[in-house]
């Protein structure tokens, strides 16, 4: 009898032992209601509540890539979704405001409005003195005015080797300099004006594609088309001095007092010290309607920037401090020597002394001198 008891008590022991521990089992498991989930709860929850305290405000107006025009007023309209301390607008990489107090509106006043081109506006809201919100929109600013249109008048003509595929054309101090392109074809040429002569010439190595050229002091600069190298030389004997990179495609250049100015194909227009050739600011070209690609070759004339437009029959007079069209220079029909669509209108260059501007194209037999009419 008190063995069959022993042996009754042993089993409800081990009956209830294994009880408890299938019930600890499934208190530890990852079912629902787990310790575990209850921490990935908490994470999301944690990290919907940082989503929804980073709305602070929503911007309103203007809207991505609104349109503007040098001189306009800005006007900004804020709407605050939480309670916030402060907001800080910066426009075109500059603070324009820091706002403490509603209304959290604000108008940019015209007078920073200054240059054409894309630009980029920062609303940054502040909560806690620390939790922020960023918000950036694009807006595109034209130009103030409408371009004139200008045409022209030939004083005089000139032979031009139609074998060069003119990419620079500069003049300096009574002697005329040239840059050709193509592979295999790519040079460096001083001319006399008068007879279109080859004083001498020096050819590019047979891969690189020849581009825009210059003169600064006593060297010329000489880009290349894709390579991203450049050649500057010795103006009087073309003896290599130095290289120079970039980091864009080389199209046109020119010389505008102390700094050089390159384009690279697109509207953009970059500043350069000539030393370092590096770039100190740049511009983005626009006129009233529309932003201006494919500049070209490049002249300093007078104040202005003259830019050859790819395959057009056009020179844009171009603003160097806003970036704005200020005439486009109609030059169709001046030649009618070409037959092929590659033979266009290309090279500018000025005698600033004589006050003399010459243009020519690519392959063209001639090289015109021409004063501009309005």
């Amino acid at each position: 009898m008190i063995t069959g008891m022993k042996t009754d008590y042993q089993r409800y022991f081990i009956l209830f032992t294994v009880t408890m521990l299938i019930a600890w089992t499934i208190s530890c498991s990852g079912k629902s209601g787990s310790a575990e989930e209850k921490k990935t709860e908490n994470k999301v929850a944690s990290a919907n509540d940082t989503e929804v305290e980073a709305r602070l405000v929503t911007l309103v107006s203007p809207e991505e890539n609104a349109g503007f025009s040098i001189g306009d007023d800005i006007a900004l309209v804020i709407k605050e979704l939480r309670e916030i301390d402060s907001i800080k607008i910066w426009f075109d990489g500059q603070l324009a405001a820091t706002l403490h107090n509603q209304p959290w509106d604000y108008t940019i006043t015209g007078k920073v409005v200054k240059r054409t081109g894309r630009k980029a506006l920062k609303v940054v809201a502040y909560r806690n003195n620390s939790k922020s919100q960023t918000i950036t929109r694009f807006m595109v600013v034209y130009s103030d005015t409408s371009p004139k249109r200008n045409g022209y008048k030939v004083v005089r003509t000139f032979p031009h080797d139609d074998g060069a595929f003119t990419q620079g054309l500069v003049y300096d101090q009574g002697v005329l300099y040239e840059g050709t392109g193509q592979e295999t074809r790519s040079s460096l040429r001083k001319i006399k004006l008068e007879t279109g002569e080859v004083i001498s010439q020096l050819n590019l190595e047979s891969d690189l594609f020849g581009e825009g050229i210059t003169v600064y002091g006593d060297r010329i600069f000489q880009l290349t088309w894709q390579s991203k190298i450049g050649f500057v030389y010795d103006k009087s004997t073309f003896r290599l001095v130095n290289r120079i990179y970039y980091q864009t495609e080389g199209w046109g250049l020119t010389t505008m007092n102390d700094k050089l100015v390159m384009s690279d194909g697109t509207n953009i227009l970059y500043f350069i010290e000539p030393e370092s050739f590096r770039v100190i600011s740049s511009i983005e070209v626009y006129d009233n309607k529309v932003k201006v690609d494919s500049l070209n070759e490049l002249e300093f004339i007078n104040g202005e920037i003259w830019a050859n437009i790819w395959q057009e029959d056009l020179i844009a007079r171009i603003d160097p401090e806003s970036g704005k069209v200020i005439a486009y220079i109609d030059l169709k029909g001046l030649c009618k020597e070409t037959d092929t669509a590659v033979n266009v209108l290309n090279g500018i260059a000025y005698d600033s002394a004589g006050g003399r501007i010459f243009v020519t194209g690519k392959n063209w037999p001639r090289l015109y001198q021409i004063t501009v009419t309005e």
